[in-house]
């Protein structure tokens, strides 16, 4: 069934030379090529040049789409590992993000140290931002889509649960889960028996 009242729609597949038209179409079509530009901008404006401004320890091994906003006030120790999109924003004027050793942010977290006000006015984005900073121990590990907010302290040895929204401090060796998180378990030591 084709349409039919009813009945499901199926995409029409294109000829090879129909492919082949669209592919040189493609090719030939200056709009891509600019926006291929655009696209190098960004990715020298967000990536590129923010890691030659960050402190960064040895070892560090970041995605080449991390994304980075005055990476001035950002530094990490040692051993940090960055997951695809990562993105960490420190404040325009003073907010930092403090990051310890042996670090591992999964893919898609986002760490802020400053957020926009929302009760001064409208519109929002001409609103001043409150900034505070962030830090986060070492050995910690921040799983997929983990969102930390400005002021927050993470300590050492701390896991966060993908999908967490951290809003406050989060002690040392503590698993936090949840929207916001709270800390659901403990970590325990090589060795150990809990």
């Amino acid at each position: 069934m084709n349409g039919t009242a009813g009945g499901p729609v199926r995409k029409k597949a294109l000829s090879k030379p129909a492919r082949a038209l669209r592919l040189l179409g493609g090719v030939l079509d200056p709009r891509a090529w600019a926006h291929l530009f655009k696209i190098v901008n960004y990715h020298n404006y967000s990536h590129v040049r923010p890691l030659r401004q960050m402190a960064l320890g040895p070892g560090a091994a970041i995605s080449p789409d991390a994304c980075f906003a005055n990476a001035e006030r950002i530094s990490a120790g040692r051993g940090l590992r960055l997951g695809a999109r990562t993105t960490l924003w420190a404040g325009p004027s003073h907010g930092r993000i403090v990051i310890g050793d042996d670090v591992l942010f999964g893919p898609d977290v986002l760490v802020t140290a400053a957020g926009y006000r929302f009760n001064d006015g409208h519109p929002v984005t001409q609103q001043p931002m409150d900034e505070a900073d962030v830090t986060i121990g070492s050995d910690v590990w921040l799983a997929a889509k983990v969102v930390v907010l400005p002021g927050v302290a993470i300590g050492d040895g701390a896991v966060i649960a993908a999908g967490a929204v951290v809003n406050r401090d989060i002690p040392a060796m503590a698993v936090a889960a949840g929207v916001p998180a709270r800390v659901v378990g403990q970590r325990q030591v090589a060795g150990e028996r809990a």
